[in-house]
């Protein structure tokens, strides 16, 4: 095997952690710059001794809370990273690679790479083919920093490469590998529910990692033909807090190791400029967006896949009821307002409107009042018309109004009926 006279050192890059002490005797700042033979000397400064002077290097007062924040056992110390740590899918991965010339002599001429190889594929963060590194002399090195947006699960490998001239004037080719692991982050559920025109869509993300997670942002961005609102719980709250949390939006905290949150969206089919429904006959809903920082201000990013509704039946027109009357008076003729529209661009109809039987065969008591089939003229693509119903009720209290169904004359098809409407009818 030959030997080389380079060698790669990978350093992850990443945020520094808050020393948290364990120890009794609290650490004083000033430790780190005194040695362990200061009190041994004969004659010692009173302020050293003194714990008002700032200093008491006697260690007679370490274990005393002289502040609040000494409860905290927060020394002011920041610890740097003592191992390569966990690696979670929409981070950024960031490390500090730096080649070492171990040898005695020159090498001349190193073209280095570094790339990140996955499962799927490869990716290049560094090629100095064009740029070759002129040299690194006897025990010198050549650093440099190398960035990859994390989007892929599972194993990685971070793959080193130089080819260069040692001190023979030997081309020599020398292969590292640094392999690690990207581990997920979070986990999101979701939950879809149909309520009438409503559609909504509940959220549970789960931290699934050892710090604390602050979202700053989880939008749900819609597919084409939805428009969605977000839902919150009331906020009773001083006028001046309202007034700040609108300037600054303080993130949510999902706590590490399994914490929770859960975000409620509201649905809606969107409509054309014309004011028309849009439809496309697709279930997709839409896709999440998740922006966060851990502790100390490291960021990630991920987006879900496009989450899927339940499966929407094409109608090629809607029919809904748009008015009923305030009061129906029993045995009283009265109008029923309906509205009829097409959702596809070609002309339709023309149209019966009827009240079915159905099929319980129960007695209905809202009927229609006079003829039985109102006929519709056909309408043009998107396009929509206005129409009234003449009823009347023949029995006191609340009744069901059933059965208003619209039949296509000219493609023989009979549309599902109206959902049922339940009025009230009043005496005389």
């Amino acid at each position: 095997m030959a030997q080389h006279s380079l060698a790669f050192r990978v350093m992850r890059l990443c945020r520094p952690s808050f020393q948290a002490e364990d120890a009794l005797l609290r650490l004083h700042p000033a430790d780190l710059f005194a040695g362990e033979d200061l009190l041994e000397g004969q004659s010692l400064p009173p302020s050293l001794l003194d714990p008002r002077g700032g200093a008491d290097f006697s260690f007679r007062d370490r274990f005393q809370l002289e502040n609040p924040t000494d409860a905290m056992a927060l020394s002011g110390l920041l610890v740097l990273p003592q191992s390569f740590g966990a690696i979670y899918l929409g981070e950024t991965f960031c490390s500090y690679i730096s080649i070492n010339n171990s040898s005695s002599f020159e090498a001349r001429d190193i073209i280095i790479k570094a790339e990140i190889q996955t499962e799927r594929q490869r990716i290049l963060l560094l090629d100095t083919s064009k740029t070759p590194v002129e040299s690194i002399r006897a025990g010198g090195r050549y650093d440099f920093i190398v960035e990859h947006d994390v989007k892929e699960l599972g194993p990685h490998t971070l793959v080193c490469t130089a080819l260069y001239n040692d001190g023979d004037s030997e081309r020599k080719y020398l292969p590292q590998f640094f392999k690690f692991v990207v581990a997920n982050p979070l986990s999101v559920r979701t939950k879809v529910r149909t309520v009438k025109e409503n559609t909504f869509l509940e959220a549970c993300i789960e931290n699934h990692t050892k710090s604390n997670l602050y979202m700053d942002q989880v939008e749900f961005e819609p597919a084409q033909q939805w428009t969605t609102t977000i839902l919150k719980a009331d906020e009773h709250s001083l006028e001046s807090n309202y007034k700040m949390r609108n300037i600054f939006k303080p993130p949510v905290l999902i706590r590490a190791g399994g914490g929770i949150y859960n975000y409620l969206y509201q649905l809606k089919q969107a409509s054309h400029e014309s004011g028309k429904t849009k439809f496309d006959g697709s279930n997709i809903l839409g896709k999440l967006q998740i922006t966060w920082r851990t502790n100390l201000g490291e960021s990630g990013r991920l987006q879900t896949q496009q989450i899927l509704g339940t499966s929407i039946a094409h109608k090629d027109i809607d029919l809904r009821i748009t008015e009923v009357p305030a009061v129906v008076i029993l045995e009283r003729p009265f109008l029923l307002h309906l509205a009829l529209t097409s959702q596809t661009d070609k002309t339709v109809g023309p149209f019966e409107v009827f009240l079915s039987e159905g099929d319980s065969g129960e007695e209905k008591f809202v009927m229609v009042n006079g003829i039985q089939k109102l006929v519709i003229p056909p309408l043009e693509s998107f396009g929509s018309t206005s129409f009234n119903l003449n009823m009347i009720a023949t029995r006191l209290g609340v009744q069901r109004l059933s059965g208003i169904t619209i039949f296509d004359t000219k493609e023989k098809k009979t549309y599902d009926p109206l959902p049922d409407l339940e009025i009230f009818v009043d005496p005389i």
